[in-house]
């Protein structure tokens, strides 16, 4: 179950913007092994508020596009995929028989920004940083370049296999 929260008033979410994040994340997490049902929640927020949530959880005082927070842990260097068969499905990750994946803050007016920035449309934008959010629950990281590679790679065969090209 995919829950989203909108929180902002910058940015019009209509059914179809609502309807393609939740389609996105069904498929990013399907291509990614995700064979049990889920949950993960998205709230859309405005650049205030990212930075405000920026801020209390990371100490960085400043609006980012996208935040991720998940819920499960992930041997160094592991993801979702490569650790599911050993992965303990207790009652720490579950919620009425869901696995509790995480939750993913999104801002709207800065997706809408690099939308113009980087030439394409709002909607694609949005979808792409919720692929990359979805990949952080999944256990991706890009602090390192070898990481940064495997996860925007990733990135892009999903969004691709979705039918969402640059």
């Amino acid at each position: 179950m995919i829950f989203i929260d909108n929180r902002q008033t910058i940015i019009e979410v209509n059914e179809e913007i609502e309807t393609k994040l939740k389609e996105v994340i069904d498929y990013a997490l399907k291509e990614e092994e995700v064979n049990i049902e889920y949950e993960v929640s998205v709230i859309l927020v405005d650049n205030d508020e990212i930075r405000e949530i920026n801020r209390e959880n990371r100490n960085i005082d400043s609006a980012t596009d996208v935040l991720s927070f998940p819920m499960l842990e992930y041997p160094e260097g592991k993801v979702f995929k490569d650790t599911y068969n050993n992965f303990q499905f207790d009652d720490t990750y579950l919620d009425d028989d869901k696995l509790v994946i995480g939750d993913i803050a999104l801002s709207l007016e800065r997706a809408k920004e690099q939308s113009i920035e980087f030439g394409h449309s709002f909607l694609r934008e949005a979808l792409y940083l919720t692929v990359h959010s979805v990949l952080h629950l999944m256990g991706y990281d890009h602090m390192e370049e070898e990481d940064k590679k495997k996860m925007r790679k990733r990135e892009e065969e999903i969004l691709n296999n979705f039918g969402l090209n640059r």
